[in-house]
């Protein structure tokens, strides 16, 4: 279980970084580029949850006949709402942790 929580951390700072780079054009760490990736994140999030909504309606309306397609939407959705989640209690941390500073 550790290792798998270790993982999720490099694979989630990886892909901060990436997406940083990605938005930025350079590797900025300011707190405004990293509010703004975490906004794409969340809007990716709601994105792959739609996509799965809209999917699970195809597939009950019968015009979708590939039950793989909509377990993949479900399984993406569920992904990237675990690691929203996960985003969050972390910042909900740090922000505990930074108010229980004496200054």
């Amino acid at each position: 279980m550790t290792t798998t929580v270790q993982s999720v951390n490099q694979i989630g700072s990886a892909y901060l970084k990436q997406v940083l780079e990605r938005s930025t054009g350079k590797s900025d760490t300011s707190f405004d580029a990293i509010f703004q990736s975490a906004l794409g994140m969340l809007k990716d999030t709601n994105d792959l949850a739609s996509a799965a909504e809209a999917e699970e309606l195809r597939m009950a309306l019968g015009y979708a006949d590939n039950a793989n397609d909509l377990m993949t939407a479900l399984t993406k959705s569920e992904l990237a709402v675990q690691y929203t989640v996960a985003v969050k209690n972390k910042v909900l941390e740090a922000y505990r942790e930074i108010m229980n500073i004496q200054v």
